[in-house]
């Protein structure tokens, strides 16, 4: 009897640095990507944590305060899910046949969040999620995700999730991805430039161990995009000598790792931009699968379960007669018909 074939595909995490707080511009960097991962017969391509229009750094270097300078830009740049600029990537996705999983500050309303966009080769938008809690300062910029985000999308080329930077230390969170069957995972993770030497949590090393520990405890391949600090981005940012201490230019760390841990591609050096890229064959999970499934055969329910709740949470609910019109398809609403009481 024959065996079944498992999808074996090219994928590519990107390590480069984005267009800073410009939206137009690193839409075209991220379409030049995308060419250049096609042309090199890449099929899925992941892009880091708010890719566009870049991280929002200054939040670790001085007080909110000072900070505020750089509020409009950042809001005037970021993305909306729907938009002609969302559009442009989604056409570039179709236009190149490459599948695409890009981090982005979303803009929604007044708010923004900390997003992931996974769009297929067609350009048909696959997901969209936010950060299911902005970790430490991130908090002063983003709002944010709930359950319905915590999701594992069925898909052509295999069974894909996303998320970002320390959400890879929430052991529920993961455990939530895991029970899915995810088989590829997109580790979204900005520069680790950030206080190098002085605080060991925010570097490359315990980082990318975080991504690496996640393939190998949901025994699924991980692609982990990272950003660089480039040279421009550091001199509007670090406008002293302190600063240029605490954000260090560099700091790129692109990983790919198999469901065993183990690395795969060849890696890039952290002041380069690049791609690393790395031929992937689905099979290889079930061998991981055998030794330790840890929300299959290798879970105890009876002793530890999870409690997930996926329902949308949204901050207005309409109560409205029944059959009148209604804004349910508004993101931030959510309408519930009543009975009438007209006669």
């Amino acid at each position: 009897m024959p065996t079944k074939t498992h999808p074996r595909l090219r994928v590519a995490a990107v390590q480069a640095a984005p267009v800073f707080l410009d939206l137009d511009g690193t839409i075209d960097k991220t379409i030049n990507l995308m060419a250049q991962a096609a042309k090199e017969g890449v099929q899925l391509i992941a892009f880091p944590e708010t890719w566009i229009p870049g991280y929002p750094w200054w939040t670790w270097l001085d007080s909110p305060a000072w900070g505020m300078q750089f509020v409009q830009r950042y809001h005037d740049n970021s993305l909306t899910v729907g938009s002609p600029e969302f559009d442009r990537i989604r056409q570039a996705a179709r236009d190149n046949k490459i599948w695409i999983s890009t981090g982005f500050s979303e803009k929604a309303a007044g708010s923004l969040y900390i997003a992931q966009a996974l769009i297929d080769d067609q350009g048909n938008v696959v997901q969209t999620r936010r950060k299911l809690k902005p970790t430490h300062v991130e908090r002063t910029v983003f709002g944010e995700g709930d359950g319905s985000d915590l999701s594992v999308c069925e898909t052509a080329i295999g069974n894909i999730g996303s998320l970002c930077c320390w959400e890879h230390l929430q052991p529920l969170s993961k455990y939530a991805m895991y029970s899915q069957n995810e088989q590829i995972h997109c580790a979204a993770w900005p520069s680790f430039s950030l206080y190098r030497g002085a605080a060991y949590a925010l570097g490359p090393e315990v980082n990318n161990a975080a991504s690496q520990m996640y393939a190998a405890e949901g025994q699924c391949f991980v692609l982990a995009p990272c950003a660089t600090v480039s040279e421009s981005m550091s001199k509007m940012l670090c406008t002293d000598a302190g600063k240029q201490q605490m954000l260090g230019v560099g700091g790129g760390f692109a990983r790919i790792y198999a469901p065993d841990g183990s690395p795969l591609g060849k890696n890039i050096p952290e002041n380069e931009e690049g791609l690393v890229i790395a031929d992937i064959d689905l099979g290889m999970i079930s061998l991981a699968k055998a030794a330790a499934d840890p929300a299959g055969h290798y879970s105890r329910p009876d002793v530890t379960r999870l409690l997930l709740n996926k329902s949308r949470a949204r901050p207005v609910v309409f109560h409205a007669p029944a059959g009148s019109e209604s804004r349910a398809d508004a993101d931030q609403f959510e309408a519930v018909a009543t009975p009438s009481t007209s006669a």
